[in-house]
């Protein structure tokens, strides 16, 4: 069979299906879906110890070696769309792009054009790494369609293979820039009280738990301590408005909505989140009208992606990049900084 052979060992307790399993213990760079996963299987095309494993439901165990034979990409249908990208830079191997808020990374159901991957088809042309598959070429890793800022693509497949073992060890370097509501302390006995958070000694704050799907909403994540990915994110309060904080989140682990989910797990969600934000809202009469409105209103989560370093896969020098905060966010904080105009309910 064409194509490359991914070797997978189980880690600690896993599920009790091989496609559940495999879903939860192959690296998310290789963008292998739990339904993919269940297409290699029922073609023959996982591997254990004694042989083809061809069923979804096969058990597996803790330490066992799974062999998956991953086929190479049939050329993409989807369309090159001259869309304006801003390109931090780009040599023969990758391109890092500042990608903007609102812009869906890959096509998928109801995503199907206008995307990023879309305008790197335009600007690339066939120059982009097929291992990310047919409606991936070039994805190493995403941000959220309403997160702003960086994330860097692969042009050949020995940057995408170089890149991807950098995320799945997680010795990629990440940081993120939020709003939240409240202001994380690593003095404040109720959120060290939560399971899973606690401070460190240069006095940032750690959010370490297991994440895995919502057990009733299959589009969200939940913090768990059994099954599921763990997930390691470290805070840090920038600036502070007594009701908002600006904090930057340092990523260990890169999992699906990871920082989103671990600020609402530390009661701090972040400001314009629709999914793990609630109806939160800021008070008028302790921020102001104008200021607690503008933060009340604003319509994405407040997430930018901030900073990106990495070994280059051609040369293994240390590259690393930087991203300003985007005209909204900016916006926002300036208007938390303004207080010229505001009335208390």
């Amino acid at each position: 069979m064409a194509g490359r052979r991914l070797v997978v060992i189980i880690g600690q307790d896993p599920p009790p299906r091989l496609d559940k399993a495999l879903a939860r213990d192959v690296p998310e760079a290789e963008h292998l879906s739990r339904s993919r996963l269940a297409r290699l299987i029922a073609d023959g095309a996982v591997w254990g110890s004694d042989g083809a494993l061809t069923s979804p439901k096969a058990r597996v165990g803790a330490g066992d070696e799974i062999r998956i034979d991953v086929p190479d990409e049939t050329e993409t249908d989807m369309a090159a769309e001259n869309i304006p990208l801003r390109i931090v830079h780009e040599d023969d191997d990758l391109v890092v792009v500042d990608k903007p808020a609102g812009m869906v990374v890959h096509p998928a159901p109801g995503s199907p054009s206008g995307t990023l991957v879309n305008a790197l088809l335009h600007h690339c042309g066939d120059r982009l790494s097929g291992v990310g598959g047919e409606r991936r070429p070039g994805i190493v890793h995403r941000i959220d369609k309403d997160t702003s800022g960086l994330l860097v693509v692969a042009k050949t497949d020995r940057a995408h293979h170089g890149l991807a073992a950098q995320f799945a060890a997680h010795t990629a370097e990440r940081t993120y820039l939020a709003l939240c509501h409240g202001v994380p302390s690593p003095g404040d006995p109720r959120l060290m009280g939560i399971r899973g958070i606690s401070a460190e000694a240069d006095g940032a704050i750690r959010v370490a738990t297991n994440l895995d799907r919502h057990p009733s909403d299959r589009q969200r994540q939940a913090v768990t301590f059994g099954a599921g990915r763990h997930a390691v994110t470290r805070l840090r309060v920038v600036r502070d408005w007594d009701e908002v904080a600006l904090v930057s989140c340092r990523l260990e682990t890169g999992r699906t909505h990871q920082i989103r989910v671990h600020l609402r797990h530390s009661g701090h969600a972040l400001v314009g989140d629709p999914v793990y934000g609630g109806a939160r809202k800021v008070s008028e009469k302790r921020m102001g009208v104008v200021r607690a409105r503008r933060v009340n209103t604003f319509p994405r989560q407040a997430l930018h992606a901030a900073t990106l370093g990495f070994s280059h896969p051609a040369t293994s020098d240390f590259v690393s990049f930087e991203s300003a905060l985007p005209p909204d966010l900016s916006a926002l904080i300036g208007s938390l900084d303004d207080h010229a105009n505001d009335t208390f309910a």
